[in-house]
């Protein structure tokens, strides 16, 4: 994926033009092509609209066949305009494949177990200070990593007004909830009017101090993010907005100003990238990603372990993919491109973040770490008894109790 990485030029001025369109839509004027409420009626949904864009692999098609019960598939005309042959990394993500019929002991319907943390209707409560309002059922694109295949898409999980009310006074009796992720589904498939009125309802509850918007609409539905729905936001905030772009071809210029319009109505973005292997699991990719994304004032928040979520298995990754994605990119880039590498452990276990072991060897307070080009240096580990100005602190005091550090 090197070479896809490496395409996008790293001085390119990505808002003044449009990515090419499919011909399908050539014609379409740019009224309508920009209008998130067209792109949504226009997703293609079925087997024969899509084979009048794309040539569908034998594999595809037993993929689609075997998936339509349980997992069907949804993309808007921007994000199939970017779809290109059978490697396609965003076609990877967006056309079910055969291989998502292959099962494996540890797949799970629910791998979050966000069902057990409900104590409500639609909000689950797995952290402390943290709860997930599940707001819509409905994404412009069905990712086939999905973690909520059990429910996206399915309109009978679309959650009334009335559970919304639950959700508040929960809330509201809750006060050590700080942190409400409001997700779906994408909660920017509803309208202004719908999604302003969570908002405002979720601010007036006094202990919810930050509430974030979960979307993947900047990738897959860029016209989502208008001047008018920003400015609806506004006096919420603060605001922040978890996105999700997984590879540089998603790099668009519709997506750099999307981005831009976010981030200059205050909005503080941060991206969640998904470990997906054979579409972005060597560093390259990752690295021209992430500057492409802080370009744009989107912080590379966490690349994620894929999870074990039934259909995925082809998907995901060795975990020690990851470590070793982190361990090259630390010293190449940025503190502020370096994503946190997570484990949402399975059965509800939470986050746990893994880093490269650069402790090569210990002798007594003695530590010895592997920097980044492969050199060995020393820290010694002896914090002062006492303080300073002590009697019993003081450099010499410690230095008796060390061993000569080995060279």
């Amino acid at each position: 994926m090197a070479g896809a990485a490496a395409s996008i030029s790293e001085g390119a001025s990505d808002e003044r033009v449009a990515s090419p369109r499919h011909p399908t839509w050539s014609e379409v004027p740019a009224e309508q092509w920009s209008d998130w409420r067209w792109q949504l009626r226009n997703r293609i949904t079925t087997q024969e609209a899509l084979e009048r864009l794309v040539e569908l692999t034998p594999e595809e098609r037993e993929g689609i066949a075997g998936r339509a019960d349980s997992f069907p598939f949804a993309i808007t005309p921007y994000y199939m305009s970017l779809v290109q042959g059978p490697g396609c990394p965003v076609r990877r993500q967006a056309i079910p494949h055969a291989d998502e019929l292959v099962t494996t002991p540890w797949d799970l319907v629910d791998p979050l177990a966000e069902e057990e943390h409900s104590p409500v209707p639609i909000l689950s409560h797995r952290y402390p200070d943290r709860a997930l309002l599940y707001a819509t059922h409905n994404c412009p694109v069905y990712c086939r990593h999905c973690t909520r295949q059990r429910k996206v898409g399915d309109a009978s999980s679309s959650p009334p007004r009335a559970m919304f009310e639950q959700v508040y006074a929960y809330l509201r009796r809750t006060p050590a909830v700080r942190d409400v992720l409001v997700s779906g589904g994408d909660p920017l498939s509803l309208s202004d009017q719908r999604l302003e009125e969570i908002v405002r309802a979720l601010r007036a509850i006094p202990s919810v101090e930050i509430i974030r918007l979960c979307t993947r609409n900047p990738v897959t539905l860029p016209q989502r993010i208008t001047a008018a729905l920003v400015e609806r936001l506004r006096p919420y905030h603060p605001l922040y907005v978890n996105t999700h772009f997984n590879h540089p071809r998603e790099c668009t210029p519709e997506a750099g100003l999307a981005l831009t319009r976010l981030a200059d109505a205050g909005f503080v973005c941060g991206n969640q990238m998904v470990l997906l292997r054979g579409i972005n699991d060597d560093p390259a990719t990752v690295e021209t990603l992430n500057r492409w994304l802080l370009r744009h004032r989107c912080r590379p928040y966490y690349m994620l372990q894929c999870d074990p979520v039934v259909g995925t298995a082809h998907l995901r990754t060795p975990v020690a993919a990851g470590t070793e994605i982190v361990d090259a990119l630390r010293g190449r880039v940025s503190g502020l491109g370096l994503p946190h590498f997570v484990i949402d452990l399975p059965g509800g276990g939470g986050k746990t973040a893994l880093t490269p072991d650069r402790l090569v060897r210990t002798r007594g307070r003695s530590l010895v770490f592997r920097n980044v080009e492969g050199r060995e240096f020393e820290y010694v580990d002896a914090p002062m008894r006492g303080g300073p100005g002590t009697s019993e602190g003081g450099a010499r005091s410690v230095a008796r109790d060390l061993e000569p550090p080995t060279r």
